[in-house]
């Protein structure tokens, strides 16, 4: 029988409403806060090498900006649409409230497929969306930011289209560009960073000693990789990490720093051939008897099919929306620990607030000073989180929702919204 899951919005609206259910909300304030301010649909046109005329769809949603300007990526992938775009602003207005920075949440795509476009093409594609969306972004108002399929360098022509369009210097509208036009130092690694942070906060509340640990990742790419290397050095054993070209473990402990140099040098960059690890399937590294397993992936990874089998006593969303209502209520059930996608994943954006603030101000920090503020940023989060988890006895994840719900309903309510 086809198991059918639930999409991201719904499964965003399906956690809001857990958490709203104990807040006592007015239905006119529910209804704001499930309701996207805006959602623009638009026309992306694009002439290819060949003379021929493709006409792709574009989409930026905004969620809610009570606690500042609407913040989120925006990806190229053919399954982009507005419901999955609708999803993932919500969840960005709860992500940046949750950790306290001030934005709210937006979204935005383009249902193309990328890698059927040479360069030239996808440059096109990128300042033709910018020019579609401008109206209705700003970088006081929404600024965008790399997600699936972008990258630094489409951010840069982001960037510098903006910058023609506005007749001006307006490098904060969009985070995650490259370094000589006004990126920060730590922004790749910071996604990663933050969840390792948050998995070594968990274990400090646990008292459990890092170095006693072992964990399995699933998903090797950026996010995957750097959670990986920062727990590794942390003295964690990670004894199994896999990508979309299969996985690998060791119950001895993988060698992180030198995977991710093969991964530099490999076809398309991913583990497929790593000689020095024994393959795995999806199932085993989800399954395994591990400490820790962190989903840094896709969606719909732990579902009510799998989510009795699952043997590790924690787990650390760093992808987004890894785990369906369905596989979390079994978690629960089971006394599995789960910290949040909306907090163990958000030290990409946090880092990317920090580019923001860089950019509006001209000054520029070291390394040093962003990792600096990650932490404490990650640690306060944490702690706020897990201390009202304990005080009205809420999952992790219950509590995050509960906190960001708060903060943006004590916004709105400051700024008159409603009375």
């Amino acid at each position: 029988m086809e198991v059918v899951l639930m999409s991201l919005a719904a499964a965003t609206k399906y956690f809001f409403e857990q958490a709203a259910q104990g807040l006592d909300l007015e239905p006119g304030v529910k209804q704001m806060l499930e309701t996207p301010q805006r959602e623009l649909l638009v026309q992306v046109p694009l002439v290819k090498e060949d003379g021929t005329l493709e006409v792709y769809s574009g989409f930026r949603v905004q969620h809610n900006d009570a606690r500042g300007p609407f913040k989120g990526g925006f990806r190229f992938h053919p399954s982009v649409d507005l419901d999955e775009v609708r999803g993932l602003a919500a969840l960005m207005t709860w992500k940046c409230a949750a950790v306290n920075i001030p934005y709210g949440g937006g979204k935005g795509g383009v249902a193309v497929d990328p890698f059927t476009l040479n360069k030239r093409e996808l440059k096109q594609l990128t300042r033709t969306f910018v020019s579609k969306i401008f109206p209705i972004i700003g970088q006081k108002v929404d600024v965008p930011a790399p997600d699936v399929n972008t990258n630094a360098e489409v951010m840069g022509w982001f960037v510098d289209k903006a910058n023609e369009l506005a007749r001006d210097d307006v490098r904060g509208i969009v985070t995650g560009k490259p370094i000589g036009i006004g990126g920060s130092l730590g922004r790749t690694e910071a996604t990663g960073r933050g969840v390792a942070l948050t998995t070594l906060r968990l274990l400090k509340w646990l008292g459990k000693d890092p170095t006693k640990m072992t964990v399995a990742v699933q998903g090797f790419g950026n996010n995957g990789s750097w959670t990986a290397y920062y727990l590794h050095q942390a003295g964690c054993r990670i004894v199994a990490v896999s990508d979309v070209s299969g996985g690998f473990g060791n119950e001895e402990g993988l060698d992180i720093p030198a995977m991710m140099e093969y991964c530099k040098t490999s076809d398309k960059h991913l583990l497929a051939g790593y000689p020095d690890a024994d393959p795995i399937s999806n199932a085993e590294l989800l399954e395994g008897k591990v400490d820790i397993l962190i989903p840094a992936a896709l969606e719909n990874q732990i579902t009510k099919e799998n989510a009795a089998r699952i043997q590790a006593p924690i787990v650390i969303e760093a992808a987004n929306a890894p785990t369906t209502p369905e596989g979390d209520a079994i978690l629960n059930e089971r006394g599995i620990t789960l910290v949040p996608d909306i907090l163990a994943n958000a030290g990409g954006v946090t880092v990317s607030y920090f580019e923001w603030v860089q950019n509006l101000q001209s000054f520029y920090w070291d390394e040093d000073t962003v990792n600096t503020h990650l932490t404490n940023i990650m640690h306060k989060a944490f702690d706020d989180i897990w201390n009202l988890a304990k005080e009205r006895d809420l999952t992790l994840r219950t509590a995050a929702y509960t906190i960001a719900i708060e903060r943006v309903v004590e916004a709105m309510k400051m700024k008159g919204l409603f009375v």
